[in-house]
């Protein structure tokens, strides 16, 4: 098990010396993502150590994607939720556990290959198919715990006892792992004599710490995202696209209500904030472990100890709170966020949402999107996107043709050309805002699913 969010938090002092002896080989290796580049778990990747990856997001890793696509590493893709809570169970002596995350997709069937032939035509080793089971009406997969050999941890500080203390959203899965592993090694910033630590504020009690060695890896930055950067961010793009997608962003942002709990996934709603009316306040949360969110930072704050979910550096305003994944997904799960955004590749009629892989060509991973959309009667799931793809490819669809993040999950629908509500219980779309200058006829022709017409039909106010 290895610890961290992208490259923050990773345990590279531990990782770089695991490169060096290439004897260990056929390793399974469960963390979040398998590093950038040949950083972090990346290292191990490119000298061929790792036989088996648990995780839950691949990203920008074109590497990885393409051992995997082309048969020469076995990925299990679960939730990033599920990986944090498989971590934190073996830990608590519980050996499976029951999790709405996942119900109605892949994860679910066993859908998604383990390992493909070599070539990538053909599949080696299916998914693993889930027992499911219904509580008060609601369906939920058993997912079992994962017990590690050996978890690397990274700390800010640690006493000669184990005591540790993480450092902001540094801390992300390493508390779970560090519970979850047979024989826990930590890497500490600092190491400080016993009785230094204040009791009130340890994060991790040495009961769970074999060994403690110095960090000497510096700490590194995938995504360097200052304030003084415009809103031509890439998110938004250039020219017509900027315009068409600003406008999404704009009327996104009206959705979001002074004293809202409100999670953004990474793009286009992420930018969201910038255009709430004044005067609102609304808590951030980052799947990462942040509530309380601030803007992006200038040159003299920045702290690659604070990141956000798509592994830009952010800030904390006032009141912010950290933590670690577990408790992050408890929040989530649990009903407690009033709103979370995502984009989206396609979106059924139903409000099946699909936006993580295509089978065979393109594997970005699920992270927590599986997580955000489980629990849709209590947290609204609206998604933001382009209402077509290249080519005027329909993304609105009767059913999706993609594999499903969540299935009857979206409640409303914001594109560039209108808005919709979306009926989950029954199904069905309903059109309720046209943006300016565009006509039904247009929206007729670009979606490919039926819908109704709302009565008092709306100018899009964005």
């Amino acid at each position: 098990m290895t610890t961290g969010f992208g490259l923050c938090g990773t345990a590279d002092t531990l990782i770089r010396a695991l490169s060096r002896r290439p004897e260990v080989k056929d390793l399974t290796c469960v963390s979040n993502n398998a590093g950038v580049g040949e950083y972090g778990l990346g290292s191990l990747l490119h000298s061929g150590q790792i036989s088996k990856m648990i995780a839950s997001y691949l990203g920008t890793n074109k590497y990885f994607e393409k051992l995997y696509l082309t048969g020469k590493i076995s990925l299990e893709l679960s939730p990033q939720g599920t990986i944090a809570e498989r971590c934190r169970s073996a830990g608590a002596g519980i050996p499976a556990f029951y999790t709405p995350s996942g119900v109605g997709t892949p994860v679910e069937t066993g859908g998604i290959a383990e390992r493909y032939k070599e070539g990538g035509q053909e599949v080696e080793i299916p998914g693993r198919p889930r027992e499911v089971r219904e509580f008060n009406g609601k369906k939920y997969l058993m997912e079992e715990a994962i017990r590690g050999d050996y978890a690397f941890v990274r700390v800010w500080k640690a006493d000669e006892y184990g005591n540790c203390v993480f450092r902001y959203a540094a801390q992300n899965f390493s508390g779970a792992m560090a519970r979850g592993a047979k024989v826990t090694i930590v890497e500490a910033e600092e190491i400080v004599p016993v009785g230094e630590l204040d009791p009130n504020f340890i994060h991790l009690p040495g009961i769970y710490v074999n060994r403690i060695v110095k960090a000497t890896e510096p700490k590194r930055i995938e995504f360097r995202t200052l304030s003084t950067e415009s809103k031509d961010d890439a998110a938004l793009g250039k020219g017509s696209a900027k315009e068409r997608r600003e406008r999404i962003v704009r009327r996104a942002a009206k959705e979001l209500k002074d004293g809202m709990y409100v999670n953004l996934g990474i793009g286009m709603p992420m930018l969201a904030p910038m255009f709430v009316e004044p005067g609102t306040t609304i808590h951030m949360q980052s799947e990462n472990g942040i509530l309380g969110m601030g803007p992006y930072p200038t040159e003299e704050t920045i702290d690659a100890d604070i990141i956000n979910a798509g592994k830009e550096t952010v800030t904390l305003l006032p009141g912010a709170a950290t933590f670690d994944s577990t408790e992050s997904f408890s929040m989530i799960r649990g009903g407690h966020v009033d709103v979370s955004m995502l984009g989206a590749m396609e979106v059924s009629a139903n409000g099946d949402l699909a936006n993580f892989m295509i089978p065979g060509k393109m594997v970005k991973g699920m992270g927590g999107a599986m997580d955000l959309v489980s629990n849709p009667d209590e947290t609204k799931i609206i998604v933001v996107m382009d209402h077509v793809a290249k080519g005027d490819a329909h993304k609105i669809l009767p059913e999706c043709k993609l594999p499903l993040t969540g299935a009857r999950c979206v409640s409303q629908i914001i594109t560039d050309l209108c808005v919709f509500d979306v009926n989950r219980k029954e199904g069905g779309l309903t059109l309720t805002e046209l943006a300016p200058g565009v006509t039904l006829e247009e929206v007729k022709a670009k979606t490919g699913a039926p819908f109704k017409v709302a009565d008092n039909l709306k100018t899009m106010d964005a």
